[in-house]
């Protein structure tokens, strides 16, 4: 499964690279507000910048919602960096942007992906990556898990090769639930992969140990 940090944070993205466990990055509007990177030339340029830091695909997310302004836009972030993923929303318009780009060579993502039906559309479209949202799903009293399991099911099923990257991970858990559900990627805050390291045992072992090596060694 490939890991992908959910942020527009290069200090984040650095430390995530510097793991060694980093395959790629999602980014989004909001996400670009929070690091106060404002104005169309200085996202471009700070989706270059995220690109430099490490060698994964980087999505990168359109604001048009028609087919002209979604294509427009497209072209413009692919022509960035080879690694740029074209982030397109899961509406008509978009899904026909999808297999345009498709046709023409460019990497896409599909997001805000809810359900199943959504998902079979954007891989007949020839999406790249499709981005559901588990936690999303969750505060609506749905199971965003079950929706992941689903859709990797109906994938399966029928040789779709559009990979399904779980999005909206609220913490650590949703990463291990994803890896047995099957899920191509999941993208998270760095907070959920780092809590990954976290067991209470590994922490008073290695306290032992170290403690047992200062008794004998002085």
């Amino acid at each position: 499964m490939k890991f992908f940090v959910d942020t527009a944070n290069l200090a984040q993205i650095r430390e995530a690279n510097d793991l060694g466990i980093l395959d790629g990055v999602t980014t989004n509007p909001s996400l670009m507000a929070k690091e106060g990177i404002v104005g169309q030339q200085n996202i471009l340029d700070h989706y270059v910048e995220i690109c430099n830091i490490m060698d994964g695909d980087v999505s990168a997310e359109v604001i048009s919602t028609d087919f002209e302004g979604i294509k427009r836009e497209g072209l413009i972030l692919a022509d960035l960096h080879k690694n740029i993923v074209v982030k397109v929303p899961m509406i008509k318009e978009g899904v026909k942007a999808i297999k345009f780009f498709s046709d023409n060579g460019i990497k896409t993502n599909c997001t805000l992906v809810f359900s199943a039906g959504q998902a079979i559309l954007a891989a007949k479209a020839g999406a790249t990556y499709l981005s559901p949202f588990i936690g999303r799903v969750d505060d609506t009293g749905w199971d965003g898990l079950q929706l992941i399991g689903q859709i990797v099911e109906i994938y399966r099923n029928y040789g779709f090769q559009t990979e399904v990257l779980a999005a909206s991970i609220r913490n650590s858990n949703h990463i291990i639930k994803c890896a047995e559900l099957g899920a191509d990627v999941v993208t998270c805050p760095l907070s959920s992969i780092l809590g990954l390291f976290k067991h209470p045992l590994t922490d008073s072992g290695l306290e032992q140990f170290l403690s047992d090596h200062k008794k004998a060694n002085g």
